[in-house]
Order: C-alpha cells, then sequence, then structure tokens
C-alpha cells in the first residue's frame, strides 16, 4: 500500500485521502421493516432490509472531493460495503453482508415472543477505494462506522375467540 501516490509536483499523501474519504457524506441506512407501519405481532415473522436514502454516498457511489484540498488533484473516493449489523431490539444479527429483503424471500427476519417497543436500527460499516484522474482504484486503509436511524416497532399480541351465534 503506497503511503504517497507519486506524481510531479506536491505529492498527494494516503492521510490526505482517508481524510477526504471520512469527510465523505455517506449515505446513512434506513431500515424497512414488513408487516409495514412499524408495527408487528407476537410470533410473526418480521422482515428488515437496508435502504440507503438518496442523499449521501451509498455502496459504489462515486465521490469527488474538492480538489482545493487535496493539492489541486482531482481524486476520486467511493464507499464499499463492509458488513451490516441489525440490531433488533433483544437481538443482534451481524455483522452480515445482507442488505435483508422483502417478505417472503428476505433472509434478516426477527420473530418476537412478547408484546412491547423495540427501537431497531442498522448500522453500516464502510470500507473505501480511492483513484486519481481515472487510475486503477486503490483501496483506503481504516473503515468508517455508522448507525442508521433508529426506528420504534410496536409488537402487539393479538387474541382470538370463537362465539357460538
Amino acid at each position: 500500500m503506497p503511503s504517497m501516490v507519486s506524481g510531479v509536483g506536491p505529492q498527494l499523501t494516503m492521510a490526505m485521502i482517508r481524510e477526504a474519504f471520512h469527510d465523505t457524506d455517506f449515505s446513512v441506512p434506513t431500515l424497512n421493516i414488513q408487516p409495514e407501519g412499524d408495527v408487528t405481532l407476537v410470533n410473526l415473522p418480521t422482515y428488515f432490509q437496508v435502504v440507503f436514502p438518496v442523499a449521501g454516498f451509498g455502496p459504489e457511489e462515486v465521490d469527488t472531493p474538492d480538489p482545493g484540498r487535496l493539492l489541486g488533484y482531482r481524486i476520486e473516493v467511493r464507499p464499499l460495503l463492509k458488513s451490516v449489523t441489525y440490531h433488533l431490539g433483544d437481538q443482534v444479527i451481524g455483522p452480515t453482508t445482507s442488505l435483508g429483503g422483502p417478505y417472503p424471500s428476505g433472509d434478516i427476519r426477527a420473530t418476537y415472543r412478547q408484546p412491547g417497543t423495540h427501537d431497531v436500527f442498522a448500522e453500516i460499516v464502510y470500507t473505501g477505494q480511492f483513484r486519481v484522474g481515472g487510475s486503477e482504484w486503490f483501496d483506503i486503509p481504516g473503515e468508517v462506522g455508522l448507525p442508521g436511524a433508529q426506528v420504534t416497532l410496536t409488537v402487539r399480541e393479538a387474541k382470538s375467540r370463537l362465539y357460538t351465534s
């Protein structure tokens, strides 16, 4: 791993590139929950899916930091998904690379056994790569971890009764 990017004139350092990467406006994940409405039932599988909002830079999206901060060099940085950890109230799933999914095929799900409320969120860890002037991509040392937006999930209990007419 080079500590400096070779070129003519002032040298662009890996520390400068790391700082630019850490200053990236990362896309902070939200959770889509099914059943919809942030309400589920006791003993009903609840499905979770990470969704990246349009704002910010998510996995594989390319940011171009201000060249004025980088000695005039035009570099590109792209975040890469390293892992997601799902905090689902009474359980944690991950770290994993799965973004979950909707019913019935989603692989991130929880079944709650008691009624109540749970604060749920997904924490994402990004690694990154950079390139200068359209060169090949190089890895940036380190990672960035971000907690996603917290959602309150309500778990209700449904009771059925049979009546004679």
